[in-house]
């Protein structure tokens, strides 16, 4: 079956379609976005199409099924996406909203179209990110950020979203996995997430071992590791090995758990990365470090302040951003982190 049921959905006389396959933070993303739109429109049922694997990011929105893409291999290509519309189709939806705005989404909004469903795709605002990444002439101010792109979306289907209503979940309960990994401590719990898809806005790994060797010393915190693949979970390792107070999570949680466990986080130190908004849309403070890309082009986590948000010396590299998801790096930029300290993000942690 395609189809799972987060949680039993009554009967519902709209079901709004919602598209975004990837990437985990732009997921992670339409989080607060949902929830207040269930909040606001309880009689309208909610589909989200994505991957499988990101299923539990909408656990705690009720009345939503996530309806899994296959798009490596049943979806894949033009016949698999008309075979995906036609699957859709059974589903009885009265609208769609396209939150990812890529290739396969426009080809299944246009098979929704030819039946006369309503369709909205979110805008990227693709100029004036280009206004603000380009060298020279730059436009250097704060866009729109995504989460209220994403409730633009929903507003031109006749549903107006206002992210300010929005509420966040009680904390969940932890498993046994987690009460194991966690031993229950009293310290704080301080989520560290040190990769990004990205070396041009992953911290320097030699000054985030400064970090964590500076918060181990303290010993006031119980510090989690997060990451994935091999390369990563055998640094983390070693850094686990050399530090009592810190925890690799790598392969030791279902990706359940990991959420389960980042939302019961004190505070998550993370980059310009997915698991910044995981813990966002969970409500954990966050202090995220920023590489060649830069808040301004919104991908704040959602209800983040801006003195979360830890700089390189922009007086120094005054071209940042050199672009929005940090693949475009000019010469000279490619050392920007070594300008925040580690005793900066230190601090800044603690002042939480």
């Amino acid at each position: 079956m395609a189809v799972s049921n987060i949680r039993r959905p009554k009967d519902f006389e709209t079901n709004v379609l919602i598209i975004r396959l990837s990437a985990m933070g732009d997921i992670a993303m339409t989080v607060p976005v949902l929830r207040v739109f269930r909040a606001t429109y309880p009689d309208v049922k909610l589909t989200v199409l994505t991957r499988k694997f990101f299923e539990p990011i909408f656990s705690d929105i009720e009345n939503l099924e996530v309806y899994h893409a296959d798009v490596d291999h049943k979806h894949k290509g033009i016949f698999g996406l008309k075979r995906l519309s036609s699957e859709l189709n059974k589903q009885k939806i009265n609208a769609v909203a396209d939150l990812h705005n890529v290739l396969r989404s426009n080809i299944l909004k246009t098979l929704f179209s030819l039946r006369g469903i309503k369709t909205v795709q979110v805008d990227k605002g693709r100029a004036e990110k280009k206004a603000l990444t380009r060298s020279k002439n730059k436009e250097f101010k704060q866009l729109k950020t995504t989460h209220q792109r994403y409730a633009d979306v929903f507003s031109g289907l006749g549903y107006p979203v206002d992210l300010t209503t929005h509420k966040f979940p009680e904390k969940q309960s932890l498993s046994p996995e987690i009460i194991a990994l966690t031993q229950n401590s009293v310290k704080k719990w301080l989520g560290i997430a040190p990769f990004a898809q990205y070396e041009s806005k992953t911290y320097p790994l030699e000054l985030m071992v400064e970090v964590i060797e500076l918060l181990d010393k303290e010993d006031k915190f119980e510090i989690f590791l997060f990451g994935g693949g091999k390369r990563e979970k055998d640094i983390l390792n070693n850094i686990e090995s050399k530090y009592k107070n810190a925890t690799s999570v790598i392969g030791k949680l279902s990706f359940e758990d990991e959420l389960k466990l980042i939302g019961n986080l004190d505070a998550m130190l993370s980059m310009d990365s997915g698991n910044a908004h995981l813990a966002a849309m969970y409500g954990v403070p966050t202090i995220t470090l920023w590489g060649v890309t830069h808040p301004f082009a919104g991908f704040m986590p959602f209800g983040q302040p801006m003195k979360q948000a830890i700089l390189p010396n922009l007086a120094i590299y005054d071209q940042i951003p050199t672009s929005i998801y940090g693949n475009k790096v000019p010469p000279r930029y490619e050392k920007v982190m070594y300008t925040i300290k580690p005793e900066t993000v230190v601090e800044t942690i603690k002042s939480l």
